[in-house]
């Protein structure tokens, strides 16, 4: 799919990847609405690309259902969702149970939710496009954050239930899956365990998203070396949790 002249919906787009997504498609002529919980800094990015800001938190189903809605009646069909709002959450089984569900919600609940309120517009008007940003944590793992590695890997499987569930309806999926990339959420990350393969720029995970999109390729992985882990693990997974065990060690004592 080519984005000039669609409209796009990418949440989380006050700073990082989203704010690199809008001003990146808006580059290539699209409609761009920029949405996030922080309305000024969505309302920014959006006066700096003439595009149009909402607020929404999607960790409510209500908000996105009407997202949705005040989206298709104020600007336009919307043609690709990138669901790309989520939240890191560090520790393991002792993280208590209000953060489990918020990040649960925040990091897979929502693309559900989206799918819920606007998969059933698309196919009724012969197709569209679902961008999900989950990480390679959703591939792999990530040592020091169960709650984001969980939850992650859950965004990674729905969106590749909405792929092979919808595809011949004509709904398009794709699921953007980096290693770090300098955001608010890895402020002060940036020697963690995540950045071994080095950092990206917003503007690097965009442009990758914009080849993905236009090749309508299900995988985005803007850090190439994930695809050779995903293959180690495939191939030889005891060999593969060796390699993580020591990683994890590693991203312990540096913490």
């Amino acid at each position: 799919m080519e984005v000039k002249d669609k409209t796009i919906v990418v949440t989380g787009a006050a700073n990082g990847i989203g704010a690199g997504m809008a001003r990146r498609f808006a580059s290539e002529g699209a409609r761009v609405v920029c949405v996030d919980i922080d309305l000024a800094g969505a309302t920014e990015v959006a006066r700096s690309i003439d595009g149009h800001a909402f607020k929404c938190d999607v960790s409510h189903e209500d908000d996105i259902r009407d997202l949705i809605e005040n989206v298709e009646n104020s600007v336009g069909t919307i043609d690709l969702f990138c669901a790309n709002a989520g939240i890191l959450t560090l520790g393991g089984p002792d993280v208590p149970d209000d953060q489990w569900d918020r990040i649960w919600k925040v990091n897979v609940m929502s693309h559900v939710w989206t799918a819920r309120h606007l998969v059933p517009r698309m196919v009724a008007r012969g197709g569209g496009y679902l961008l999900t940003t989950a990480s390679a944590a959703g591939l792999l793992n990530q040592p020091g954050a169960a709650p984001y590695g969980v939850t992650k890997h859950a965004a990674v499987g729905f969106a590749e239930w909405l792929a092979l569930t919808y595809g011949n309806d004509g709904i398009r999926v794709s699921v953007l899956c980096p290693q770090a990339v300098r955001s608010e959420m890895t402020r002060g990350f940036e020697n963690s365990v995540a950045a071994i393969d080095g950092m990206l720029e917003p503007e690097d995970v965009a442009q990758a998203c914009i080849d993905a999109i236009r090749n309508e390729t299900f995988l985005i992985l803007p850090h190439p070396q994930v695809l050779d882990y995903i293959r180690l693990k495939a191939t030889d997974y005891d060999r593969w949790l060796e390699g993580m065990k020591k990683l994890n060690q590693r991203f312990a004592t540096d913490s």
